[in-house]
């Protein structure tokens, strides 16, 4: 049987570096925050941490607009504060992967400013996409694609003098022009940038929108009624999941091989279809992919069985694990979008025992192990997502799951900064009784189910071989049950009525109240069990 690789059933933890811990009370997180807290993870049991970008950024769209891909934005600290997280993790036992973005720059990068100052087919534009725009004096976009983020894809760009010039490609904000990864220049300068972290020994790397570097090079109007957003399962984009991509992941992952060690590789493919999602995945390709179709899956179990089975079909014949999120932060926190009568704090719960319970890797966003739910009603005046501005003022952006962790204490900044400092989004009141330290010493805690979950899952289900199926188990109408091997059951009721179970040898977790009769186990509504099966039972 092949090495087992740390990735192939770890439990990730997203930090979010501007919202996770501000070391010096400017309302920004910071890496000497996170690695203050890293004893925190370490003992909620995850395996590695994931950071979002710390790098140079004027933070147009959060830090995915690069300035400087080698450096620590001044926010966030100092190369010097990057190592010394990176040093006190491997400490703690735990790895460290890291935001690349290679899709688009910064506009404030140095080379679109080179860029814009060489003029048309210069060298220096030939690392972007530059076009001349269409109609009489090229006054229209080059073609109709649109920003994710609302709006065109495309600005022109004017002279000094006011001449209207050649349009650039933005498939996100104005800031962020798109790079031609066609260029061989682009290549190589992302070949030293990977180097650059791996020779200070970070794990590996998630890519930021890894299914968009290629285009389609005839750059095709798309049809008027296409998404032009992230996730599309009905039409193909022409410039997303387009073949190209995988030339430039067979190059990094020779890349990452060269260095020896365990790096892992994490594709963001918002690719619908689990067949696609699991070509990023080829033995000389990716590691890992996001597994967007099951955040994307909702309350529901026919549709959550249908992806979990078509997940593990599509990667295991490729090879490869499948990996499980409810969140990240991008998308309305899994709690709120749920919903439910509390909330959706008992499916948040249930669902954290089902995605821990599945066979593969975990990713958890951070404050989801404290039960956080989406902040929906941010002052009109602090939002910053650029979706906000982009839509007219009529999408409020992402904002809402990146509001700064309560850590401990009954007003704000709930320990994210210092006293009497202002985060740079505002916690609601509410948020004072959900710190980790009061949800510490609550044993029925969201903190405390996470805490045994992990716990359970390193010495039961981490027996099995993380590339192990599950197999599925007769169960009342709306309940999803399976077991990995012999020892290991979980049931989820996602129906609205209780549920019977028997052929529960020992219960090890579950994720509300549950009561016995008869020799079954009676499981209420949104709540889910992890259990011991009986010999020879399901």
């Amino acid at each position: 049987m092949p090495e087992r690789k740390w990735w192939q059933d770890a439990v990730i933890y997203q930090v979010y570096v501007r919202s996770f811990a501000d070391s010096d009370g400017d309302g920004d997180g910071d890496l000497a925050g996170a690695a203050d807290r890293l004893g925190e993870l370490a003992a909620l049991g995850v395996d590695a941490v994931w950071l979002t970008p710390f790098y140079v950024s004027p933070m147009a769209d959060g830090g995915y607009d690069v300035a400087d891909y080698r450096d620590v934005d001044p926010r966030f600290g100092t190369l010097k504060d990057f190592d010394a997280l990176l040093e006190k993790a491997h400490r703690l036992g735990l790895k460290v992967i890291i935001d690349i973005v290679p899709n688009h720059t910064s506009s404030e990068h140095r080379w679109f400013a080179e860029a814009v100052a060489a003029g048309p087919g210069s060298p220096e534009r030939s690392r972007y996409v530059f076009r001349p725009g269409r109609g009489p004096g090229g006054a229209e976009p080059p073609n109709n694609w649109r920003s994710i983020f609302g709006g065109p894809a495309w600005t022109r760009l004017e002279r000094p003098d006011g001449t209207p010039e050649e349009w650039y490609l933005h498939l996100f904000a104005p800031e962020q022009p798109d790079l031609d990864w066609t260029d061989e220049e682009v290549r190589e300068e992302f070949d030293a940038v990977l180097r650059f972290w791996l020779d200070r020994g970070v794990d590996g790397f998630r890519i930021d929108v890894a299914h968009g570097m290629a285009k389609d090079p005839d750059l095709p109007d798309i049809a008027e009624d296409a998404r032009p957003d992230l996730l599309d399962g009905s039409t193909r984009l022409p410039y997303f999941d387009q073949d190209g991509v995988h030339e430039i992941h067979r190059r990094w992952r020779a890349l990452v091989e060269a260095y020896g060690g365990e790096r892992a590789l994490v594709a963001e493919a918002w690719v619908e279809d689990a067949e696609r999602v699991a070509r990023y995945l080829r033995p000389d390709e990716l590691h890992q992919a996001f597994n967007f179709e099951y955040l994307s899956a909702g309350w529901d179990p026919e549709a959550l069985a249908r992806v979990i089975d078509g997940s593990l079909a599509a990667n295991t014949a490729v090879g490869a694990p499948t990996t499980w999120v409810l969140s990240n932060h991008d998308v309305v926190r899994h709690r709120t979008r749920f919903g439910g009568p509390d909330g959706g704090l008992r499916r948040a719960r249930a669902a954290a025992l089902l995605t821990l319970g599945l066979p593969g890797s975990a990713y958890l966003y951070q404050g989801e192990e404290l039960g956080l739910p989406e902040v929906s009603d941010l002052p009109e005046e602090v939002l910053q997502d650029p979706t906000w501005e982009r839509s007219g003022r009529t999408e409020r952006g992402r904002d809402g799951c990146r509001v700064p962790l309560p850590w401990e204490g009954g007003r704000e900044p709930y320990g994210f900064g210092p006293d009497g400092s202002s985060p740079w989004l505002p916690a609601p009141a509410a948020w004072a009784g959900l710190g980790r330290a009061a949800q510490r010493e609550d044993p029925g805690s969201v903190l405390a189910l996470y805490t045994e979950a992990l716990r359970i899952r390193r010495e039961v289900t981490g027996r099995a071989p993380a590339m192990d199926g599950l197999e599925w188990q007769g169960a009342p109408e709306g309940v999803l049950r399976f077991r990995r091997g012999a020892g290991f059951g979980c049931a989820v009721n996602l129906s609205a009525e209780e549920a019977e179970l028997t052929g529960v040898d020992r219960v090890l977790l579950a994720s509300g109240d549950l009561e016995e009769r008869g020799g079954a186990v009676l499981l209420p509504p949104d709540t889910a069990l992890w259990f011991v099966p009986e010999a020879g039972r399901g």
